[in-house]
């Protein structure tokens, strides 16, 4: 069935979109240090996320201190702390409605009901997608924009760190994910359940014997 094979894909790949979610959430890369001068042999290299802030020494060791006041953090980190932890409840949201919708499952008996609800858990995926761009394409065109102000200190440039690369690998998992996952829930009109095909019933002849053509 082509429809249950999309909603295994979209489900599979709608996981691994949420699973880098929780990544790129708590990963502290989201903003890293910029090294524009000529010398590459620096003392270390500063990490700066939604929680916490990393010091990474050049002999490997790592220092992290969690910020200290929510209060008097930058917006668009307060505001990237709450979209990404609505986005993992969401995303397990997401999981339990397409698994109670899924063709491969029992828990809703076959019927228009049951593609509604894997519609619906593709959709969350969706929205999902969606909301993750908002906290990552924000801190880029941040970090963009600071990186190429003149007024900006040498030593207060930033790079883009890993967590936004995850944020946008993860993006384009939960929006493909969760568009097969639709695909495969409007499917289920047509193949909701195996075609049977029934034969006529023996009847028996005049004598009481049944007629011997039934048996070729």
């Amino acid at each position: 069935m082509a429809s249950a094979a999309l909603e295994i894909v979209g489900m599979g790949l709608s996981i691994l979109g949420w699973l880098g979610v929780l990544v790129t959430c708590g990963l502290p890369m989201w903003q890293v240090s910029a090294f524009i001068d000529a010398n590459i042999v620096v003392a270390q290299s500063l990490w700066e996320g939604l929680w916490m802030t990393c010091a990474v020494q050049s002999t490997g060791q790592m220092q992290c201190k969690l910020y200290d006041s929510i209060l008097a953090l930058s917006p668009e980190v307060q505001a990237g702390r709450a979209i990404t932890v609505l986005v993992a409840l969401l995303g397990l949201v997401a999981l339990m409605v397409t698994v109670m919708g899924a063709q491969c499952t029992n828990c809703v008996r076959p019927g228009r009901a049951k593609s509604c609800i894997a519609l619906a858990g593709g959709a969350i995926y969706v929205l999902c997608g969606v909301l993750v761009l908002i906290p990552v394409c924000w801190f880029a065109h941040i970090t963009i924009t600071d990186f190429y102000d003149p007024a900006v200190p040498r030593f207060k440039k930033r790079e883009m760190g890993a967590s936004l690369y995850i944020g946008w690998a993860a993006t384009a998992l939960l929006l493909v994910g969760g568009g097969l996952i639709c695909c495969g829930a409007r499917g289920h009109k047509d193949e909701d359940a195996f075609p049977v095909k029934y034969s006529a019933p023996r009847r028996p002849t005049s004598n009481g014997e049944y007629d011997k053509k039934n048996y070729v």
